[in-house]
This record gives C-alpha cells, sequence and structure tokens, in this order.
C-alpha cells in the first residue's frame, strides 16, 4: 500500500515538473489560415486562426471549432475582403458554451482565448473584416434554382447556393459572437455579420451574438433554417433582414440600434416565381434615438413580401419611425397593403 502510494506521488510530482517547464505560448498557439479547407479540420480550444483571405470549407468537408476559440479576419476590402464560407454541401459544427463562446473578429481585436470582452475595441468599431456566410441547398425564389451569394466572384463555384432540399444541414452553430464586421466589397455593398444562403432546417442555429457589422447584421436568402436567440448590436444597416421567399422562423431576439442602424428589419418577398411565408416573433427592438428625427424604422416591408410578425416590442424608436410598404424610391408597395388585406401578411401582438 506504502509502495502505490510512493509512486503516485512521484508521477504527481514529475507531471508538475513537466508543466511548470512547458512554453506558455504552446497553449495559445495562433495559426494563419490561407487556403481553402479541403479535408474534414477541427480548430481547437486554446487557439487563435487568422483567416488570411475569404476562406471556404469546400463541399463534402467538415470544419469542428471548439468551445472558446477565437477567429480573427485580416483587414482588407473588395476581392480581399476577409470572410469564413461555408459552402453549398460542406459542414460547420461550431458549438461554443455561454462561458467559452466561439468569438468572430478582427485581428485589431486583442482578445485572446479565455477572454469574452475585447481589451480595446469599442462596440461600435465596424468594417474591420469580413464576416461569416453559409450556404445551402434549400430552395430560394431567384431567377435561378441556385444563384451566386453577394460578395463571392461569380467565377468561384463556391459561392452557389439554393437548390431542393429544404431539410439540407449545414451543420451545428451556437455560442457564436461575430464582431466588427462588415467590409466593403464594392460600391455600397458590404459583408453581413451572418449570411445564410438556401440554408435548410437541419441547420441549427441559436445563441448568436453580431455586434458592430457595417451591414445587416443576419441576412437570410430563401431558405427554410430556423434561428433562435439572437442579438444584433450597432449594425450599419438592417439588423434582420429576410430575401427570397425565406420560409423559416425567428425566435427570440433582440435589436439594440446603434446611430446608423437604418431599419429594424428589412422584410423582402420572392424574386422569382417560387413563394414563401416567414415568421419573426418573441422580439425587442430597442431603437436609436438621439432626440432628433433620425433613428431608422421600425420595418421596411418590399417586393409582395409575406410574413407574420408578433409579439414583438419596439421601443426607443424615434417619433417619425414608421413602417414602410416600400416600392423603391419611397413610393407604396400596394402588393404589400393587398397581402395584409388578404392576411399574407400578420402584425400580432406589436
Amino acid at each position: 500500500m506504502k509502495k502505490a502510494l510512493y509512486l503516485m506521488m512521484i508521477f504527481a510530482l514529475v507531471a508538475l515538473v513537466f508543466n511548470s517547464c512547458k512554453d506558455p505560448e504552446e497553449e495559445n498557439q495562433e495559426e494563419i489560415v490561407t487556403a481553402n479547407i479541403t479535408e474534414d479540420t477541427t480548430w481547437e480550444t486554446g487557439n487563435t486562426y487568422v483567416l488570411g483571405g475569404s476562406i471556404t470549407v469546400v463541399s463534402g468537408v467538415t470544419l469542428t471549432i471548439e468551445p472558446g476559440v477565437v477567429i480573427k479576419g485580416e483587414a482588407g476590402t473588395g476581392a480581399n475582403a476577409t470572410a469564413l464560407v461555408i459552402a453549398r454541401g460542406a459542414t460547420l459544427n461550431a458549438v461554443g458554451t455561454a462561458s467559452q463562446p466561439i468569438i468572430f473578429t478582427s485581428v485589431a481585436d486583442e482578445i485572446e482565448p479565455g477572454q469574452i470582452a475585447s481589451p480595446n475595441l469599442d462596440p461600435d468599431l465596424n468594417g474591420l473584416w469580413g464576416g461569416l456566410i453559409i450556404l445551402g441547398d434549400a430552395p430560394i425564389s431567384a431567377d435561378a434554382t441556385s444563384v451566386q451569394i453577394e460578395g463571392i466572384p461569380a467565377s468561384d463555384q463556391n459561392g452557389l447556393y439554393g437548390g431542393s432540399n429544404a431539410s439540407d444541414n449545414s451543420g451545428t452553430i451556437q455560442y457564436v459572437s461575430i464582431r466588427h464586421g462588415g467590409a466593403n466589397i464594392g460600391e455600397g455593398n458590404e459583408i453581413n455579420g451572418l449570411t445564410l444562403g438556401g440554408v435548410g432546417n437541419g441547420t441549427t442555429i441559436d445563441h448568436i451574438e453580431i455586434i458592430a457589422n457595417q451591414d445587416d447584421g443576419i441576412e437570410c436568402f430563401g431558405g427554410t433554417v430556423n434561428v433562435n436567440d439572437i442579438i444584433v448590436w450597432n449594425c450599419g444597416d438592417d439588423a434582420y433582414d429576410m430575401d427570397q421567399a425565406y420560409t423559416g422562423t425567428i425566435d427570440n431576439f433582440i435589436l439594440i440600434a446603434g446611430e446608423d442602424t437604418d431599419h429594424a428589419m428589412e422584410l423582402d418577398g420572392p424574386e422569382g416565381t417560387a413563394t414563401g411565408s416567414y415568421t419573426l416573433k418573441n422580439g425587442s427592438l430597442k431603437g436609436w434615438n438621439d432626440g432628433g428625427a433620425d433613428g431608422g424604422e421600425y420595418a421596411d416591408l418590399r417586393d409582395g413580401v409575406t410574413c407574420t410578425i408578433e409579439n414583438c416590442y419596439f421601443f426607443n424608436f424615434s417619433e417619425t419611425s414608421d413602417f414602410e410598404l416600400d416600392a423603391g424610391d419611397d413610393d407604396d408597395d400596394l402588393s404589400i397593403s393587398q397581402n395584409y388585406t388578404n392576411g399574407d401578411v400578420v402584425f400580432r401582438n406589436l
């Protein structure tokens, strides 16, 4: 018995000496990613991964991101804008926790794994890198069954999204924070914090935070995916933007508008022959109001949209804020008025 106890003490002492001699740099490594991900890959807890450009996880490949990982995007605009793109047929399993969220941010951010708040960037700095783009095979309403996502050159087939599989699965994304993005990729065209193109309802997306994005917080281009428990703070354009006959549900969502926020919601209809309706419910939306006439609008409904908005609380907007029915150039879109009369646009408990 004594011999076994002595052996245990020796092993413990050896382990203590070994750990004290380890280089602390080895426990918090930084890896620069410069090429597309073409085989199953895991980004490990405790490490920082730097996106050296627009990095695509190609079809058939799974990227797993462990809790607490920090991903930083290099600065760049236009063709040099950085982003992480999950191509149609690829899978992203990015599952953080409340205490160890997965953080996407800029290389200008001095945050390290194990930290949650940035030590140096204010929460209104935007456009410092691109964003997270997830593409799937679910139906969209456009001029073709599948089209190219904005921000990816037409020559890159990894940018295609849309198809016929409503239950398509692009992975699981939970407890993820996306910060300081929205790099400009063209005249008046920036990357959204989270772009979902044709993403199917087999995909799990919840507990998402989008801070200080220069363009929209989240934009759904068609698809059927449901998104739960999401906050958008300080976006430069619209917080929640739905396009191309998206047919999912956004549930339990928050907006904290910034000075440049345009609309709490921009709700677009179909762009092709396919139709579909979506729901935004259980939302708390705080406008920007500094006492002036600006401060953004409640919502902009366009292009014959059909949708339901229910159980939403709007507050701190200016007196001039309204629900716009916009056919372009501030002309009323009569199709939306008709959809409302027909019961295809529903406002409930606002």
